[in-house]
C-alpha cells in the first residue's frame, strides 16, 4: 500500500516530504543545545566521522552506481555521465566554496574561506554547514524526481534508504552546529535557531533538483553523479580534515566506518 501511494503521488511533493524529514532531523540535533552546554571533541569527531561515512556510501552505493546502470541499460557508454556528473558537482562545490564567505569549525575568524566580509564569525560557522548541505538535498530530490520513470520497488527503497540515511546523519550535524554557538555566546534559543537554519536548503536543493530531472529526464545519470560529486567534495573538503582535528583521530576514522556501514546496509537492504 506504501509503495502504491509513493508510485501515485508527484516526485516533487516526494523530494519535498523527503527534505522536510531530513532538515526535521537537523533541527531535532539542534534541539540538544537545549540539554547540553558543550559537546566533548571526542564525540563531535565521531560524529562528524559518521557524517563523512555515509556521504561516501551514500554517493556510490545511492548515485553512481544507479546512474551507471540507468545509462548502460539505455544503451550508453556507462562511465561517460558518471565521471562527466562526479567532476561536475565537485566543481559546483569548489566554485561555491570560493565564493560564499564561511568558517569552518574551530578555526579563528581569519582563516574565514571565500569572499571577504564583515560578516559575524556565527554566521560564518553556520554558512559552512549550509554549504554541505546543497549537496544532500540535491542528491534526495534526484532520487525522487528519478522515480517519476522508475518508480519500481527497488527504485523506491533506494530513494527512500538515502533519505533516513542523510536523516540520521544530519541529528549529529545539527548538534554540531548550535552546540558549539553556545560557545560563542549565543543564547540556547538563538543556536537552536540557527542550528535547523543550516538545514532549510536542503528542501530548497531537493525541490529544484526534483524539478530539473522531471524536465530533462536524458539527463538524471548526470544528475545523480553531480550529486555525488558535490557530496564527496564536501566529505575531503570539510568533513573528514574537521574530524580530524585533534590528538585523537581514531575515534572518528571508527565513526566513519560505521556511517559507511550504516548507509550501505540501508541502500543495499532497502534498494
Amino acid at each position: 500500500m506504501k509503495t502504491e501511494w509513493i508510485q501515485h503521488t508527484d516526485p516533487i511533493l516526494l523530494a519535498l516530504y523527503a527534505t522536510l524529514f531530513t532538515w526535521g532531523v537537523t533541527a531535532s540535533g539542534a534541539s540538544m543545545v537545549f540539554f547540553f552546554k558543550s559537546i566533548n571533541k571526542r564525540v563531535l569527531n565521531a560524529m562528524l566521522g559518521f557524517a563523512a561515512g555515509v556521504m561516501i556510501a551514500a554517493s556510490f552505493w545511492s548515485l553512481l552506481q544507479p546512474a551507471i546502470e540507468m545509462e548502460e541499460a539505455s544503451g550508453g557508454v556507462p562511465w561517460i555521465p558518471a565521471v562527466v556528473g562526479f567532476l561536475s558537482g565537485g566543481l559546483f562545490l569548489f566554485i561555491i566554496d570560493k565564493t560564499l564567505p564561511h568558517l569552518h569549525m574551530g578555526l579563528e575568524i581569519d582563516k574565514a574561506e571565500g569572499r571577504k566580509t564583515g560578516w559575524q564569525r556565527s554566521v560564518l560557522l553556520v554558512l559552512a554547514i549550509t554549504i554541505h548541505n546543497i549537496p544532500e538535498g540535491l542528491a534526495v530530490g534526484v532520487a525522487f524526481g528519478a522515480l517519476a520513470g522508475n518508480a519500481t520497488p527497488e527504485a523506491i527503497g533506494g530513494a527512500i534508504a538515502l533519505a533516513f540515511g542523510i536523516g540520521l546523519q544530519n541529528f549529529p550535524e545539527g548538534a554540531a552546529v548550535s552546540i558549539p554557538l553556545r560557545r560563542e555566546r549565543f543564547s540556547r534559543l538563538k543556536a537552536f535557531w540557527y542550528g535547523q537554519l543550516s538545514g532549510i536548503v536542503e528542501p530548497i536543493a531537493g525541490v529544484l533538483g526534483a524539478i530539473l530531472v522531471l524536465m530533462i529526464k536524458p539527463l538524471l545519470p548526470y544528475a545523480l553523479s553531480f550529486a555525488a560529486g558535490a557530496m564527496i567534495f564536501v566529505v575531503i573538503e570539510e568533513l573528514i580534515p574537521e574530524s580530524q582535528m585533534g590528538n585523537e583521530t581514531d575515534i572518528s576514522t571508527i565513526g566513519a566506518m560505521i556511517g559507511f556501514a550504516v548507509m550501505m546496509l540501508l541502500d543495499v537492504s532497502l534498494g
